[in-house]
């Protein structure tokens, strides 16, 4: 509909386009992790239960997903959408 979810902010270090959810149910943590930067598609990227065992910070391995499927991302709509 063209909104922006309250619950967004920006995701750090991929640079602009790149989204995360934020999600706190019943003592858990949970992230979505989605990108606009494509016109003809939304790709989500990654979704898990954010335990992080030192503070805040997101576990090394979530982020190494997210750059993972950032790159299929793009080489999916390379191919599908020719751009």
């Amino acid at each position: 509909m063209g909104g922006h979810p309250a619950s967004a902010k920006p995701w750090k270090g991929e640079g602009p386009g790149i989204f995360e959810l934020v999600e706190d149910h019943r003592g858990g943590a949970y992230r979505a992790i989605y990108t606009v930067r494509f016109s003809e598609a939304i790709y989500v990227l990654h979704v898990f239960e954010k335990k992080s065992k030192r503070g805040i910070k997101t576990p090394q391995l979530e982020v190494e997903k997210v750059r993972t499927r950032l790159k299929q991302a793009r080489e999916h709509y390379a191919q599908n959408f020719g751009r």
